[in-house]
């Protein structure tokens, strides 16, 4: 749920997990490198201390690279691999179920890839979290970006109803979707990140359906 990417989105209709050939193995190793370079540097000495000129030395590629790859800094901190399987994955979701229930099925998959990763990959989860919190450039760029993320669930949402992706209703249910998510994530960095975030998520839903 983030403004960039780290996984090339699938391109001409190829299948979620199919081998990426070269090229792309190269651009996702230059990502991940940017990556690792920022986090890295963003422990030692903080954000916003961090500059690109050091993160392109860290990661052993030049500044304009970085660019290329990341519009902004704080693209860099926010990237996951899992907007990009959102809209396909709710796509194959069944046509007559609840979307909210839908929603629900794609979160886990990714709050449970979350969750599943690697020692690395909590910290970074947690230092990420911790920098919506704490610093407005990544808060504000976050909401740019829950905002591109809310225009996809309101494409599934009008094929789903009939109705136009930019209809109120729509529009009102799927940023209110994205609304709870963010809070969800919010509410679970403030308190150390010691809550079950998926259990968060799950409940942020019931209160859709209880309403």
């Amino acid at each position: 749920m983030t403004a960039a990417r780290t996984t090339p989105a699938p391109a001409g209709g190829a299948e979620l997990g199919a081998p990426l050939g070269l090229r792309e193995r190269k651009k996702l190793k230059t990502r991940l490198a940017i990556r690792e370079s920022t986090y890295r540097l963003i422990e030692e000495q903080g954000y916003d201390a961090t500059t690109i000129e050091q993160i392109a030395e860290g990661a052993e590629v030049s500044p304009s690279t970085v660019f290329r790859y990341f519009p902004t800094k704080e693209d860099i901190v926010l990237t996951d691999e899992y907007d990009p399987l959102m809209e396909q994955l709710l796509r194959e979701r069944p046509a007559g179920e609840p979307i909210i229930e839908s929603m629900r099925h794609v979160l886990r998959d990714a709050v449970g890839r979350i969750q599943s990763g690697g020692e690395a990959e909590q910290r970074e989860l947690v230092l990420r979290t911790r920098l919506m919190v704490e610093s407005v450039p990544v808060r504000a760029r976050l909401m740019e970006s829950m905002s591109m993320t809310g225009r996809i669930v309101c494409g599934v949402i009008a094929e789903r109803t009939g109705r136009g992706a930019d209809d109120f209703e729509v529009r009102v249910l799927a940023m209110g979707m994205m609304g709870a998510l963010l809070e969800s994530i919010m509410y679970w960095a403030e308190r150390g990140c010691v809550d079950d975030l998926l259990d968060l998520v799950e409940r942020a839903l019931d209160i859709f359906e209880s309403r």
